[in-house]
């Protein structure tokens, strides 16, 4: 018995790989933007807090400092998770509409509650920089604004493990229709939640040894950021490790087999291992020397793209060879290409994101205000 809903009849407007290509990319730029608000947020609360209790000490100041630098920063890549986030799920609900609408319908209650939770999470943002810039012991609201973006993240888990388990729809709808009900217990969604958590140690320590490099920031709290960013990227990329290896473990062997025998995908697990690699290393290099080069931020964020790319396609393998056992093959779509409809929106996608681009430089280019260590 086929549990998915009958194809849409409208033929999709463009190939099944274009869709593809501009779901992964478009995901891995949404990923590495949610890594650096989590690991950044949680770094941030600590540092207050670390700086508020040590308050008189020599250290205090700067760590009050470095966690001002991550909390003024925050908000604005908020925006970037929120935005970054829409093209993929558009994308996904084109490729996988038959699975992710039946599971988002099924846990609807939660999903839309994603929605004023983000609200939220993105005001306590805002409150929690204000407070973190004067010194003020706000670690509090630091820590509430995190614990609502992992219950965000934890929904989101839940509901693409969710679309991969047609066998339990029925049973949950039967439970109730109104969208309350969580699914049955599934080894993989809690691994799965944690790894993206302890990718945001490694995104956050990356994120750190690249605010080091700006000479805007005080020179002993650019010092702190990158001895500290170097250790915290390298305990990340440890935790990381640990939670894929049972993430990956938990797989059906069949799924493995044909994402082994698949060389796009066998390649994109050497890219990620490879990249988490270098990672270690010139984490380990950056925490011992303290690199404050500006250079070096810029290989680490090089870096931790191609790590999150390569896991970002790896996880498109198992979601395909999961959902293909099951009886539903992202491949077989009726296709009727309109090229001008298709060059139009590949035109006005490459604007958009020279436009993101260009502001991101005239952010950078702005006139520098100095931060400094506080007092």
């Amino acid at each position: 018995m086929n549990n998915f809903p009958a194809v849409d009849p409208i033929p999709l407007p463009a190939p099944v790989w274009l869709f593809k290509a501009l779901h992964i990319l478009t995901m891995a730029l949404h990923f590495y933007a949610v890594e650096l608000l989590i690991g950044g947020l949680l770094i941030a609360v600590l540092l207050n807090l670390m700086g508020v209790m040590g308050r008189g000490s020599a250290i205090s100041g700067v760590r009050l400092g470095a966690a001002a630098s991550l909390a003024k920063r925050l908000p604005i890549v908020m925006t970037y998770v929120i935005n970054l986030g829409v093209p993929p799920l558009l994308f996904s609900q084109v490729l996988y509409g038959r699975a992710l609408y039946t599971s988002s319908v099924l846990i609807g209650a939660y999903w839309i509650a994603v929605i004023p939770m983000l609200m939220a999470c993105y005001w306590l943002l805002y409150k929690f920089n204000a407070g973190a810039e004067r010194g003020r012991p706000v670690w509090w609201i630091g820590a509430l604004s995190w614990l609502i973006a992992g219950s965000i993240a934890k929904i989101l888990s839940t509901n693409m493990t969710l679309m991969l388990r047609p066998e339990v729809w029925q049973q949950m709808y039967s439970a109730t229709a109104g969208g309350t009900h969580l699914p049955p217990h599934d080894p993989t969604t809690s691994p799965r939640w944690l790894f993206m958590l302890a990718g945001g140690l490694v995104f956050a320590g990356l994120w750190m040894v690249w605010l080091a490099g700006h000479k805007r920031i005080e020179m002993p709290v650019r010092e702190y950021l990158a001895g500290l960013g170097g250790r915290v990227a390298v305990a990340g990329v440890i935790a990381q490790l640990a939670a894929g290896h049972f993430v990956y473990h938990l797989q059906p062997a069949k799924v493995l087999a044909d994402i082994a025998a698949n060389p796009f995908y066998h390649l994109s697990s050497f890219v990620w291992i490879g990249s988490v690699a270098l990672i270690l290393v010139f984490g380990a290099w950056v925490g011992f020397k303290k690199v404050t080069a500006f250079a070096a931020g810029w290989v680490g964020a090089t870096l931790g793209f191609l790590a999150l790319a390569g896991w970002t396609i790896f996880r498109d393998g198992v979601r395909d060879y999961t959902l293909l056992g099951k009886g539903y093959d992202v491949w077989q779509r009726t296709v009727v290409t309109n090229w001008s409809v298709v060059g139009l929106f590949l035109l006005l996608f490459v604007i958009g994101l020279g436009t993101i681009g260009w502001l991101v430089s005239v952010m950078v280019r702005a006139k520098p205000v100095t931060e400094s260590v506080v007092k």
